[in-house]
């Protein structure tokens, strides 16, 4: 999985103001089945969320991810043993999977998304390049449209399609989804008040008053 180095403009109807969307892409490593999707920008809750999309959309669960190393998944960087950040330790605890990421500057780890990256700027990316977006939903409807459409397109020198080397290769290989998806958290170090109250983003929320003057997450 990897972000596209192509981004998509979106139109602020009210103000004409123009945000760049990021594309997402996964893709599975026997059948290539892709998946893309767009997020407004490449945070760890942004990634988090398209990886749950993704697994969704294939309805089951791989036994490994392989992404770069960002900072937005990786905490700390490293060629051998890098450490992941807590968002990504409870994605992996919750779906039962592993993360492999690719070591720094060696895209030959991950090659299978690196062409997918291409491919989905070629295929679907370029096709949506004269198109005006005023929303992320209607980017993303236009992008699931097109990932359809090339998940069906009949390979050129094999027969059959992604969808269905998928369907015979992939999916029987893939661990059933947990009966609910992950709900995304966001966690905020903080210190109680003497009215026993933290606060989080202008709002006000009490804990139990023998915590007051105590540091809490």
């Amino acid at each position: 999985m990897d972000y596209a180095g192509q981004t998509v403009p979106l139109v602020d109807a009210s103000t004409g103001e123009i945000t760049q969307a990021q594309v997402f892409v996964a893709v599975l490593g026997a059948s290539n089945l892709t998946y893309a999707c767009a997020t407004p920008t490449q945070k760890a809750a942004d990634w988090i969320g398209a990886i749950i999309d993704t697994l969704e959309f294939i309805d089951g669960v791989p036994r490994l991810l392989v992404p770069d190393q960002p900072r937005a998944l990786i905490a700390r960087p490293d060629r051998y043993e890098p450490t992941s950040h807590r968002l990504l330790d409870e994605l992996c605890a919750h779906y039962g999977l592993a993360v492999l990421p690719a070591r720094p500057a060696k895209p030959r780890d991950k090659p299978k998304v690196e062409v997918a990256v291409q491919v989905v700027e070629r295929w679907i990316l370029a096709r949506l390049r004269n198109e005006r977006f005023f929303s992320l939903a209607a980017l993303n409807r236009a992008i699931a449209a097109l990932v359809l459409d090339l998940n069906q397109r009949p390979f050129k020198k094999l027969p059959g399609c992604r969808r269905s080397a998928f369907e015979a290769l992939d999916a029987p290989a893939l661990k059933p989804l947990p009966a609910l998806a992950m709900v995304l958290a966001q966690f905020k170090p903080a210190r109680v008040n003497i009215d026993y109250h933290v606060a989080f983003e202008g709002h006000y929320y009490s804990v139990p008053h023998q915590h007051v003057g105590q540091a809490v997450e």
